[in-house]
């Protein structure tokens, strides 16, 4: 792969009907990288890693589309829309044949989190918090994505409580879906 110069990360290979700015493209390239990190260090097997490494790349393809595009690729008009793109590619990813259900499942879910994920959709849900390019608690969040091959389960529990802490300090509304993941790891 050709090195990106916009992070010095490889380029991602993302589908045809992705809909990234450089900036998007370079946090998918950070996820991927440490999902990659994580694989290897926890000796995944090539299947297991590979579905790790695609659910990284596709999770945000959609992310820069439009709100009308969004909401006619879901047929969900409700949701706020910063909920919408890992629905709308998970769906877009289904009908090109993708057929394995964890990663869809990781892809559609990753902004909200789900209580039946498998390891995954936990790790896409960690990794997409941890990467380093994130600006706010540098320290702390790369102490727990360097804990996650040896603590996955406590460092997971800990992802999703600073993320909902982080949505009832901002005001966020709390999705079904967040509340459940709550509920199961706690």
């Amino acid at each position: 792969m050709t090195p990106d110069p916009l992070n010095t990360l490889p380029l991602i290979e993302l589908p045809s009907w992705a809909i990234v700015t450089d900036k998007r493209r370079a946090h998918i390239a950070r996820v991927v990288a440490l999902l990659r990190t994580w694989a290897q260090a926890l000796a995944l097997s090539p299947v297991e890693g590979q579905a790790w490494v695609d659910a990284g790349a596709w999770h945000d393809a959609l992310r820069d589309a439009d709100e009308a595009r969004l909401r006619a690729d879901t047929g969900d008009y409700d949701r706020p829309f910063g909920m919408l793109h890992g629905p709308a590619a998970a769906i877009r990813l289904a009908a090109q044949g993708e057929s394995r259900h964890d990663v869809l499942d990781a892809v559609r879910w990753h902004t909200v989190g789900q209580s039946d994920w498998s390891r995954v959709g936990r790790a896409l849900y960690m990794a997409d918090f941890l990467e380093p390019g994130r600006s706010f608690m540098q320290a702390d969040r790369a102490f727990l994505a360097g804990c996650v091959p040896v603590a996955f389960d406590q460092v997971f529990r800990q992802v999703v409580r600073m993320r909902l802490e982080w949505a009832i300090r901002e005001g966020k509304g709390l999705a079904p879906e967040t509340v459940a993941l709550w509920d199961h790891v706690r």
